[in-house]
């Protein structure tokens, strides 16, 4: 089994640097793949993410990362043994949603790069791209409700992006999911309190260890 760790936008996979150290700590093989460069759909990249491994995989995805881990269990269900979602949601954009990503691509392509939550070193390229791949991504609630794995929803009471009630609408309609709410963090939980998540995954893991 291999936990694949998925990074959020406009963050890459060093922001997994902490969690890839602690899992392979504690015995389990893990991988932080960029999703940068991989072209402008998600479920596109979930192709490309299979065919570069043959083990089962429990994706633990952030933000964006979980848009993909979603469509991992979408086109290979029975590799995924369960899934992480920290900061995620499982429908497609909403018109609102479009519009303030049409606004920001916009804003990209002018040259207007948002600032970065770590050491970040994507182009304005691959943000625009992954911008456009997340715009268009699938609604994949229906993978949630049919899921057969462990889902669990980790979500900062303080997010900015995805309420505590949305994720907990998720957790609700998996057949079996779990919500962890991350008191005073926001929508990256891995910086605002690494610490947490660190045990919230190992234990979630536990499940796995051999």
């Amino acid at each position: 089994m291999k936990v694949l760790l998925l990074h959020a936008w406009p963050l890459h996979e060093r922001m997994w640097e902490r969690e890839l150290a602690l899992l392979a700590d504690a015995g389990f093989e893990a991988e932080a793949p960029r999703l940068y460069g991989r072209g402008p759909s998600i479920d596109g990249w979930a192709a490309q993410l299979l065919r570069e491994s043959e083990d089962p995989l429990v994706p633990v995805g952030a933000s964006m990362g979980g848009y993909c881990a979603l469509a991992l269990a979408r086109r290979a269900p029975e590799r995924i043994l369960g899934m992480v979602l920290a900061g995620s949601r499982a429908d497609a954009d909403s018109w609102d949603r479009r519009r303030a990503r049409e606004l920001q691509i916009a804003e990209l392509r002018a040259g207007d790069a948002p600032p970065p939550v770590l050491p970040s070193d994507p182009t304005l390229e691959d943000l625009v791209i992954a911008q456009e791949a997340m715009r268009d991504r699938l609604d994949l609630r229906g993978v949630v409700s049919s899921f057969g794995g462990p889902l669990l929803v980790c979500i900062g009471d303080r997010d900015d992006v995805v309420s505590v009630e949305e994720a907990q609408g998720i957790a609700d309609s998996a057949l079996q999911g779990t919500l962890e709410v991350f008191t005073d963090a926001g929508h990256f939980l891995t910086t605002d309190q690494p610490e947490r998540f660190g045990v919230v995954l190992l234990d979630f893991l536990s499940q796995w260890r051999t």
